[in-house]
């Protein structure tokens, strides 16, 4: 019984992660979770590492 229990948190876990993926990409998001994404044209990536190197 405690493993079907541990089983349905992971598959709920997983399957909300997933839905947020979907839901980003939907948005046009290229960067999932970067507080840029929004604003982004390129890669946010790259403005991270822009921004890290001018310091």
């Amino acid at each position: 019984m405690e493993n079907i229990i541990i089983i349905a948190i992971l598959v709920l876990i997983l399957g909300f992660a997933g839905w947020y993926v979907y839901k980003e990409k939907r948005k046009g998001n290229k960067c999932i979770g970067c507080p840029f994404a929004d604003s982004c044209k390129s890669s946010c990536c790259d403005q991270k590492k822009k921004s890290s190197r001018r310091s």
